[in-house]
């Protein structure tokens, strides 16, 4: 079955960086587009990145981007958020998502805390 396994979440001060990862099993990774999701405490879960099934493409929300950048191995499996100047209201549980064809996938989460 399709399983994803985020890590790299933590805590983190203003301005500083993080690089999260996601193992991805049970699937064709190589043809899955696959994302990044968050959702803050108390908010709603919002997308922060997409990527294309070769990497050629990304999309990104107005309020990542330039910051956050998404990348894959699709000969390892692994999806990557790297994310950068880290601001107080990034703080969210961080979820790597897949899609191939009509199914769609969610791990279980990283948690990232941004404070002072």
């Amino acid at each position: 079955q399709v399983q994803l396994v985020e890590s790299g979440g933590g805590l983190v001060q203003p301005g500083g960086s993080l690089r999260l990862s996601c193992a991805a099993s049970g699937f064709t990774f190589s043809s899955a587009i696959m994302g990044w999701v968050r959702q803050p405490p108390g908010k709603e879960l919002e997308s922060v990145s997409v990527m294309s099934q070769d990497g050629s493409s990304t999309v990104y929300p107005t309020s990542v981007k330039g910051r956050f950048s998404i990348s894959r191995d699709n000969a390892k499996s692994m999806l990557y958020l790297q994310m950068n100047s880290l601001k107080t209201e990034d703080t969210a549980v961080f979820y790597c998502r897949s899609r191939l064809g009509p199914r769609a996938a969610r791990g279980q989460g990283t948690q990232v805390t941004v404070s002072s």
